[in-house]
């Protein structure tokens, strides 16, 4: 039997992406795959290497990847700028983004 080869491109409709993973901490343990309840993400083939964000746009900002990471700041958050929360100071009348 022939073996098939299998490519995944990413799915990118959007500007934006749900998460940013950090190559330099992540380990490609892929705990985010597993726990994403709607697998915006697919393990990717390279050993060691974050996952492949395949369907960025069906994401539901849960943020269960960020929470269940077993390796602190592997995986940042991305909050669309409507849902990102903002501060303002009332002396200066600063505004502060999250």
């Amino acid at each position: 039997m022939a073996q098939e080869k299998v490519y995944a491109i990413p799915n990118i409709t959007t500007p934006n992406t749900p998460v940013i993973f950090n190559p330099d901490i992540c380990n490609g343990c892929n705990q985010c795959v597993e726990v994403c309840q709607i697998d915006v993400f697919i393990p990717n083939p390279e050993k060691g290497k974050p996952p492949i964000i395949l369907h960025p746009e069906e994401c539901w900002y849960c943020g269960c990847c960020v929470n269940d990471c077993r390796r602190p700041g592997a995986i940042t958050f991305n909050w669309p700028l409507q849902q990102r929360g903002y501060w303002k100071d009332k002396s200066t009348g600063k505004v502060f983004r999250a």
